[in-house]
């Protein structure tokens, strides 16, 4: 366990930001920053341009840990990276802001007209 991080989240001032949206959310979010789903032809491509945003958003001077205690990431954000750093790691070294795991999957298929 990293103690510094803990500290930082047990006693600093700040909120948490969700940058954790996961497959059945992201197309809307895309949505929202203006990309359509004629843009992307695969789950791959989607979560490349999710990535894209997220890190414009991280890379932002705004996105800064004077008022940002830490940022809940979906798994597939994990495992990219941001000017060759994991996403994680980039967060907390260059950002000084705690990463935290999303641990839900997402929406399931729907299936018999019903979602989960």
């Amino acid at each position: 366990m990293n103690t510094t991080q803990l500290d930082r989240i047990r006693t600093g001032k700040g909120f948490i930001a969700a940058l954790d949206q996961s497959g059945g959310s992201t197309p809307n979010a895309l949505l929202q920053y203006g990309i359509k789903q004629d843009s992307y032809s695969n789950e791959e491509e989607m979560y490349a341009l999710v990535h894209e945003m997220r890190t414009r958003i991280i890379k932002s001077f705004a996105f800064d840990s004077q008022y940002i205690l830490g940022a809940i990431l979906f798994e597939n954000t994990m495992d990219r990276s941001i000017d060759g750093q994991f996403t994680a790691d980039y967060l907390w070294e260059k950002k000084g802001i705690v990463p935290f795991l999303k641990v839900d999957k997402g929406l399931a298929d729907l299936e018999n007209g019903v979602q989960l």
